[in-house]
């Protein structure tokens, strides 16, 4: 099927409705962050998404099946593996956690992140 510029999604300029969610409450580390997501768009397979996302202070478990690219837009953040190892991000930041990962995302400051999912 062919596709036109009808199909061609300027995120900026076609704005959709956030939802408001928090993580699985068995995962928590610390904090109880309110998080925010708008999804610009998904494959009609489902294994594609492109977004932003956001959040209040807290720290959770994360076990991703999915890849992922992140642009930091705003906020600090710190990645923890499971071996101890932290990674901190600030904004301009560009990040791809790769399905498979497991560890902590801990907000230190509220963020706000561009995202590209591929579910594997």
């Amino acid at each position: 099927m062919s596709k036109s510029l009808e199909d061609v999604i300027v995120m900026g300029r076609h704005p959709v409705p956030a939802e408001t969610m928090a993580p699985n409450p068995d995962t928590l580390v610390a904090g109880n962050p309110v998080q925010t997501l708008a999804n610009h768009y998904s494959s009609a397979d489902n294994r594609f998404h492109v977004g932003t996302w956001g959040s209040e202070p807290g720290r959770w478990r994360v076990n991703y099946t999915e890849h992922e690219y992140c642009k930091l837009l705003r906020g600090k953040v710190i990645l923890h593996d499971l071996a101890g190892n932290r990674l901190t991000l600030a904004p301009g930041d560009d990040f791809i956690i790769p399905a498979g990962f497991r560890g902590e995302w801990e907000t230190v400051e509220a963020c706000e992140k561009l995202y590209v999912i591929y579910q594997a």
